[in-house]
């Protein structure tokens, strides 16, 4: 079913008195000239960041889908973040701002400023006892299980001085995550904290990691830092206290960065699928640092003023690529925050950006929705207007949450942008690009594919869809950043991505070209809804429900339907001041009917206080259909609120007890 998204979507803001201002024609013809010469294309990228070796060749594509980027070049990311900038006038420069979450009389009580030259000093010191403690090498897998403290990065950075491979699990997952994804990795030591503080909550990191060690065969140590200061377990001969380990080890001590090859693995980063065990993404160091130097340039537009955050965890890759290694090797001045963004009040996140002046921010939907169902008056409370550039990621953006964060944070006048990318990609592959070329916006697009990258939209046989036309999005060329493998099995690595459209990458998501050529990723494919053969995103429909003024956020999924096949169920969240009603739900259904066509009828609506979401923010779909149709949810170990799921349930069954099984 063709979708007439001019209707809907065609809304161009102009980008008048914007920066780089460019017509759509003129990028058009600047990216069709990329990635005709994507090899000279991105050795030129390349060139502009620091190589101990260059490459012998650009892209070694002799065993694909294996490609390695920069093949026999030499570097090292912890050098690019930190080395050639303490050797400038950025040595005394502010690289990460931090806040902690516990706050007193509505200010943070732990706040920490650290220079390029105090986290070289960290880094050194870190990977000095990684080495000379625990024999760290390059090779050896070291896993790190961190709140949001100044310590995750640096360990990390430590890490990649010596040439080793970490692998960062998410401070939320559970002790069987952990093992699981230790045991695939092969890691020889974790790194931890005794705590966590999270929406006024303590968390015990130290017993979960303690927890999972009892089903870990690889790993001979634990390291623990002190965050919360709470007791914990230490069993002498593996567990190690950070503090004391740093003891005597000289401020200036220096641990000459390790000469990698381009296609070392920097790290792993797992990443879960709908089905089959969590996939370890493999990422290399000189394709990957090369795409992050692009993208920091070009998306973000940073520059030695500007002061940059990314609300992101760094247990996701958004934190890897966007708070790790891509601010510091431009030698940005960025904001980092244990916590939640609208915790102990809705304000918080305002308040971190009037607080350190926030310049270029990158928030997601998600965020954006529940700053909605708050209301506007707590971003009021705040001066924001330094604010000079922002872009979403995560998932798709509706263009009401779009149209908001715009409005009172970007005054109308701004650059803002959709990312799209994913863990595989390794950074942002489709975006608006303010720091080289700024077209038009439009609320709720993700722009056009960055220089280099050949996106496409294709249908089942691998053709290209015609404009409005929804497809499958693929990227058609190899470029750096992307994965070298999935962690010890090639072959599904292959299979996942590789074989849907052979020598095409298959990114699993549902997308539309309009016929300005701006893409419109409409989430994944397996959040396809078909009623009656005809094939209805999720997006689609939810985006419609934000048209009407008292929903804050919604999940629609798609339940079993004799006639159709499927039909879509939606959850609605309501804006403070709104009361569910009868009315209302017949309101929202003619909403998306008029929005998106009759086919899209809603069997029902059902109002909820919360959804289940990942500790990224994420709806979990997945889980929501599950309830629905009243079957187990699955793995929830990316859950953030096991109270979410009971919430659905328990509606839903309420509502069927009133009316029968509305799927039906």
């Amino acid at each position: 079913m063709a979708v007439d998204w001019s209707i809907s979507f065609d809304e161009k803001i102009a980008p008048e008195g914007l920066p780089n201002a460019a017509t759509i024609e003129a990028y058009s013809k600047f990216h069709k000239a990329s990635i005709q010469n994507y090899r000279e294309f991105w050795a030129g990228i390349a060139s502009e960041i620091d190589w101990f070796r260059k490459w012998d060749k650009v892209l070694d594509d002799s065993n694909p889908p294996f490609y390695k980027w920069f093949a026999g070049g030499e570097l090292n990311a912890s050098y690019l973040c930190l080395d050639r900038h303490v050797k400038t006038s950025r040595k005394n420069k502010v690289a990460i701002i931090w806040e902690g979450e516990p706050m007193e009389d509505g200010k943070p009580k732990d706040v920490r400023k650290l220079t390029y030259n105090d986290l070289y000093r960290e880094v050194n010191r870190v990977a000095y006892m990684l080495k000379n403690k625990y024999q760290i090498k390059s090779g050896d897998v070291i896993g790190i299980y961190l709140p949001m403290i100044p310590e995750l990065p640096i360990f990390m950075l430590a890490a990649a001085r010596l040439g080793a491979t970490f692998c960062v699990v998410f401070s939320g997952f559970s002790a069987d995550a952990i093992s699981e994804r230790m045991n695939d990795a092969e890691a020889k030591i974790v790194i931890t904290a005794d705590g966590a503080f999270r929406g006024g909550k303590t968390i015990d990191l130290k017993s979960i990691v303690d927890q999972a060690l009892e089903k870990t065969k690889t790993i001979r140590n634990v390291v623990v830092v002190s965050r919360t200061h709470n007791s914990v377990k230490m069993v002498k001969g593996r567990d190690d206290n950070f503090e004391d380990l740093m003891k005597g080890i000289p401020a200036n001590v220096q641990v000459e960065p390790e000469r990698v090859k381009s296609e070392s693995p920097l790290y792993v980063l797992y990443t879960s699928g709908t089905t089959g065990k969590p996939k370890g993404q493999v990422h290399d160091v000189g394709g990957y640092m090369t795409l992050l130097h692009a993208t920091m340039k070009w998306v973000f537009d940073i520059h030695d003023h500007d002061v940059y955050w990314c609300m992101a965890d760094i247990g996701w890759v958004t934190g890897h690529s966007y708070i790790v290694f891509g601010p510091l090797m431009e030698g940005a001045t960025e904001v980092m925050y244990e916590g939640l963004p609208v915790f102990p009040e809705q304000n918080r996140w305002a308040s971190i950006i009037e607080r350190y002046g926030v310049s270029v921010f990158y928030t997601s939907p998600t965020a954006i929705r529940g700053w909605i169902k708050g209301g506007e008056q707590w971003v009021k409370m705040h001066d924001t207007t330094t604010v000079r550039l922002m872009h979403s990621v995560g998932e798709p953006i509706n263009p009401e949450a779009f149209r908001w964060l715009f409005r009172h944070v970007g005054r109308e006048m701004i650059p803002f942008g959709s990312t799209w990318w994913m863990t595989e990609t390794g950074g942002i592959m489709i975006s608006h690009l303010p720091g080289l070329m700024m077209v038009p916006m439009k609320a709720g697009t993700n722009g056009f594919p960055i220089p280099g990258i050949d996106a496409d939209v294709v249908d089942d046989s691998g053709n290209s869809q015609k404009a409005n036309e929804r497809g499958y999005l693929v990227i058609r060329n190899p470029w750096p950043g992307m994965p070298l493998t999935i962690f010890k099995d090639p072959n599904r690595f292959a299979e996942v991505y590789f074989s849907k459209f052979p020598k095409i990458f298959y990114a699993g998501d549902y997308a539309v070209r309009d016929s300005d050529g701006y893409f419109w990723v409409l989430g994944r494919a397996d959040e396809v809804i078909k009623v009656a053969g005809h094939r209805l995103g999720t997006y689609e429909l939810e985006s419609a429900l934000m048209q009407h003024k008292a929903v804050a956020e919604s999940a629609v999924v798609g339940v079993p339907d004799d006639l159709k096949g499927e039909v879509p169920v939606a959850f609605v969240i309501l804006r403070q001041g709104n009361v569910a009603s009868e009315a209302l739900k017949n309101e929202l259904k003619e909403t998306v009917r008029k929005s998106v066509g009759p086919i899209a009828s809603l069997k029902d609506v059902i109002f909820v206080s919360k959804l289940p979401k990942t500790r990224s923010a994420k709806i979990m779909r997945r889980v929501v259909k599950a309830v629905a149709i009243g079957k187990p949810p699955g793995d929830t170990t990316t859950l953030d609120d096991e109270a979410s799921v009971d919430e659905v349930k328990n509606a839903y069954a309420q509502l069927s007890s009133e009316v029968g099984n509305p799927a039906q």
